[in-house]
């Protein structure tokens, strides 16, 4: 059976998701609690929404874990009135401990033809910015840039306006041999937030590599006023790397929900997910 995993953590002190020989992963960590409570000889392989970078953080990751219906049923105590998948969740949990930096939120049979990661119609990305206007929230240190200048939020959210759409966004992306960086930007918004912090909500049918801190940067260059508003998008049409506008810190960056379609879909959503995307 299909098993939908719903996660948050802190990547602060995570290489990032995917896992590494000899690193601390989300991924290791996840697949190590998942092998001791099932007690698998091997540890049960999950697919991600989105492979997180080192550093970026969570609270609305989606995975899907393949297990057998068995040992699923041999989590069943006669005393706990939950049902199995519940306990699930509950048992991993107390694996990761009380106050770990990975927690699941939720275990739910998954639907038929759901792919965690192909399935998906949409991610949602946070970032948050501390500047010279909001200062400095010591409590927010391991999700918050800073930057010491004052930032100009309505041009910073006029240049996001102007970002959206289907369009090939190599210039924001790290190229990979063989992936397409054409994506369809469904949101950009920046807003002041009532503590001062500026908050970027950045909504893709998918992201390529470091695309969300690259636009952010774009941004903040333009809140500056390194940068025009007219050049987010002119940078963007040039469709090469540019080193007019940094790639901001991983700290800064939230992954916050993934979007899925009905259920009757799913499969022809991840079906439409694995072709290779071209620009008319």
């Amino acid at each position: 059976m299909r098993i939908r995993l719903d996660i948050a953590y802190d990547g602060t002190h995570f290489a990032g998701w995917a896992r590494q020989p000899g690193l601390r992963t989300v991924q290791g960590a996840l697949e190590t609690a998942l092998q001791r409570v099932l007690r698998s000889p091997a540890a049960p392989r999950l697919v991600v929404a989105g492979r997180t970078d080192a550093g970026v953080h969570a609270t609305g990751q989606v995975a899907h874990v393949d297990v057998a219906p068995d040992d699923i049923e041999r989590l069943h105590r006669p005393r706990d009135t939950r049902p199995p998948l519940d306990q699930l969740a509950h048992r991993l949990r107390g694996v990761l401990g009380a106050y770990s930096d990975v927690t699941v939120r939720a275990a739910t049979a998954a639907p038929e033809g759901f792919d965690a990661r192909f399935s998906p119609v949409w991610r949602r990305y946070v970032y948050r910015i501390a500047d010279a206007a909001s200062g400095y929230d010591p409590l927010r240190r391991h999700d918050t840039t800073s930057v010491r200048a004052s930032l100009d939020a309505a041009a910073m959210d006029a240049a996001a306006s102007s970002l959206r759409g289907l369009h090939d966004f190599a210039a924001y992306c790290r190229p990979r041999e063989g992936a397409t960086t054409i994506r369809t930007l469904l949101d950009y918004t920046w807003r002041r937030l009532p503590d001062g912090v500026l908050e970027a909500e950045v909504r893709a049918d998918a992201f390529c590599h470091s695309m969300v801190r690259a636009l952010v940067g774009v941004c903040a260059a333009i809140g500056e006023g390194r940068l025009d508003v007219e050049d987010a998008a002119r940078l963007r049409d040039e469709r090469t790397r540019s080193s007019a506008f940094p790639v901001l810190a991983a700290r800064g960056l939230t992954l916050a929900e993934v979007g899925y379609p009905a259920s009757d879909l799913l499969a022809e959503r991840a079906a439409q997910t694995r072709a290779r995307r071209e620009l008319g």
